[in-house]
């Protein structure tokens, strides 16, 4: 991902009921924004200018020297995925190798939903939940504050943010209330998916170069 705030890719309202213009408007046009404009400023500093997010994270994880510039970045990236994470008319039963893999590794949609429900409502203070890739297995992995997956080697399919200027406005202190309509009516199996393709067609790619 480039250092630009992207577009979200549905209107303000197409989310309503579950989650409403108000939120998207203050959740993205001011905190997603103020991220990318603190990443800008700080990799200038740090001689990062020009490299992706992705690049910026991978080189200041676990540096004391640039948390600042790897909390901002990592909160850029981190918030971009969620709004992809998201659609209109979503949820639901999932489809394709996500399904297959969801059934491997948790047995049943429902108590996948349970699991994962579990982690969002009981993560202690601001961060997100995770499904991700670790290694070949399907996880429910959680991260505080600004943490990401790919500060650990793994690779996200699907999040949900839980810190609470992602839900307030809406469900006040009932984040479970979030976590579920979440669930039910929004998450983009789709892009899940989508993801797992990527995985596919990179790791096809390494073969060939590494048989060329």
């Amino acid at each position: 991902m480039d250092i630009t705030l992207p577009q979200l890719p549905y209107g303000y309202e197409a989310l309503a009921p579950h989650i409403s213009r108000a939120t998207l408007e203050f959740h993205h046009d001011k905190h997603h924004r103020a991220y990318v404009e603190k990443v800008v400023t700080l990799a200038k500093q740090a001689g990062l200018s020009g490299q992706t997010l992705e690049s910026i994270i991978h080189k200041t994880t676990g540096s004391k020297k640039h948390s600042e510039l790897f909390n901002n970045a990592a909160q850029a990236w981190n918030h971009a995925f969620y709004w992809r994470s998201l659609r209109p008319g979503g949820g639901g039963a999932p489809f394709g190798k996500i399904a297959e893999l969801i059934e491997t590794e948790f047995g049943t949609r429902q108590s996948f939903c349970e699991k994962f429900a579990e982690a969002a409502i009981t993560q202690f203070g601001s961060g997100w939940v995770w499904l991700v890739l670790k290694g070949d297995r399907l996880v429910i992995s959680s991260t505080s504050n600004a943490d990401t997956p790919l500060a650990h080697g793994q690779t996200p399919l699907l999040t949900i943010d839980v810190w609470e200027h992602a839900y307030y406005l809406d469900y006040q202190n009932e984040r479970a209330n979030y976590v579920n309509a979440v669930l039910k009516h929004l998450f983009d199996w789709e892009f899940a998916n989508q993801n797992l393709s990527s995985l596919k067609i990179a790791a096809t790619a390494h073969e060939i170069k590494s048989h060329s």
